[in-house]
């Protein structure tokens, strides 16, 4: 099956492990094409993002109801396979579900960041406190999860912390889709990668002060299950690399990777 990789060749000295972006559900590798990319290359390191199968530009979009987390994983390891050494790997909210499943398929993981990741006990958490807090986004993405189509108000509230280029607002809102409904139950409960046990690469957890989807209470207690570090990201709502602050989330990623010697 062939898969998007978009990548941008590190700039000046080499020496920097190759950075792996993994997106979310219902987008594909291009929101990390809006700002991290370049920004990262521009900084050293060789920076690469993968569509999983029927996402983006991938293979794979006839198929996409019966998709797993574990095929997802797959195609992560099958993208870190093809990289020049073993990258960093970091997910983004159903990405970061994914690159816990793909550790144990990769040698050597230097690092992991997880940023506004599903809780590592699923969406149940999540789904019952939007109900609650912000019945008429839960209906906005129910609606989306059933197949439907969300509107650029639901998809703004969704993903971002208040106002947001229109520009930027019509490119997401013409390129996000469907998802997997076997990913979506694995989310739920049915197929969690297991906090225990296993092969452990550092880890940094990321959570957005203002995120509606991943409260940054749950982002910490992911933090906490895994061991990891953690840190909050002001101002900032759940799609880190395009908010208006996208740049504060990169800071971060930069700034935690220097400090462990990446």
């Amino acid at each position: 099956m062939q898969l998007e990789v978009l990548s941008r060749p590190g700039e000046g000295a080499a020496g920097k492990p190759p950075l792996l972006f993994v997106h979310g559900a219902y987008v594909g590798a291009w929101c990390w094409e809006e700002h991290f990319l370049d920004w990262f290359a521009a900084r050293g390191y060789p920076a690469y993002a993968v569509s999983l199968r029927g996402h983006g530009d991938s293979e794979g979009r006839d198929g996409l109801d019966g998709w797993s987390l574990d095929d997802y994983a797959e195609d992560v390891a099958r993208a870190a396979a093809g990289l020049p050494k073993p990258p960093v790997l970091i997910g983004h909210s159903m990405g970061a579900l994914v690159v816990q499943k793909a550790l144990s398929r990769i040698a050597d993981v230097p690092a992991m960041l997880l940023a506004c990741p599903v809780p590592s006990y699923g969406l149940l958490a999540s789904t019952f406190s939007m109900a609650f807090s912000q019945p008429a986004l839960m209906n906005g993405l129910n609606t989306v999860a059933s197949g439907g189509r969300a509107s650029r108000e639901t998809l703004r509230a969704a993903l971002f912390a208040g106002r947001v280029e229109a520009t930027l607002l019509e490119r997401c809102y013409r390129r996000v889709q469907r998802e997997s409904q076997r990913a979506l139950l694995d989310m739920a409960g049915w197929g969690l990668p297991s906090p225990w046990g296993g092969r452990r690469s550092p880890t940094l957890v990321l959570g957005a002060e203002k995120d509606a989807l991943i409260p940054a209470s749950q982002a910490q207690g992911t933090a906490r299950l895994l061991g990891a570090e953690y840190q909050e990201l002001r101002a900032i709502g759940h799609a880190v690399m395009m908010d208006t602050e996208w740049l504060s989330a990169a800071e971060a990623i930069a700034g935690w990777l220097e400090e462990k010697g990446f």
